[in-house]
């Protein structure tokens, strides 16, 4: 086995923390795109209308708090536990 590099090392948290965040955003904006294809929301609605009606400055700003928020807790979590 071929061992890390301790520059590699110190990215790994990080890289970590990254890929987490980016997954809760993705699993956010997920749950906002069918959210816009309910029956309330607009039947006949294409999938451009509803990507531009979920990409706004206020929906990626709510994504990347609540993200922060879900890393730090599952962190705690993880360390707790």
């Amino acid at each position: 086995m071929v061992p890390i590099s301790k520059r590699r090392r110190h990215l790994i948290p990080a890289l970590r923390a990254v890929i987490e965040v980016a997954f809760i955003v993705f699993l956010f904006y997920s749950n906002l795109l069918m959210g816009e294809f309910t029956h309330a929301n607009g039947p006949g609605k294409s999938m451009a209308e509803a990507l531009y009606d979920i990409f706004t400055v206020m929906n990626f700003v709510i994504a990347m708090i609540s993200a922060m928020i879900g890393y730090v807790v599952f962190e705690y979590l993880r360390k707790r536990l």
